[in-house]
């Protein structure tokens, strides 16, 4: 056995012994095919629904900034990034008129 000095982080308690050359550990489940495929597609679908929960928060932070921007006509729907273009000018005159006032 060899000893190995532990990292200096909090809750470590100095020194840990380890087999050279062999796990000493809980015995380690083997991971078959199917198993690491439906693990896989397991982390694809959780990755997927966090994308369109941030999709969903995004287009209803633009919606919001949508509703107290003016617009011509009042039905025009201003896609994002002209959303996004407008409320920064939108921002800049109103800043330019309180400036200039």
């Amino acid at each position: 056995e060899e000893l190995r000095t532990a990292p200096s982080a909090p809750g470590c308690r100095g020194l840990k012994r380890r087999a050279a050359g062999r796990n000493r550990g809980a015995p380690r489940t083997v991971r078959t095919a199917e198993t690491a495929q439906r693990i896989k597609r397991n982390r694809r679908l959780k990755a997927n629904n966090r994308e369109r929960n941030r999709m969903h928060n995004l287009n209803a932070a633009l919606d919001a900034l949508r509703d107290v921007l003016p617009t011509f006509p009042e039905d025009a729907k201003l896609t994002k990034i002209e959303t996004l273009r407008f409320a920064h000018n939108y921002i800049w005159a109103l800043t330019e008129t309180l400036r200039l006032a």
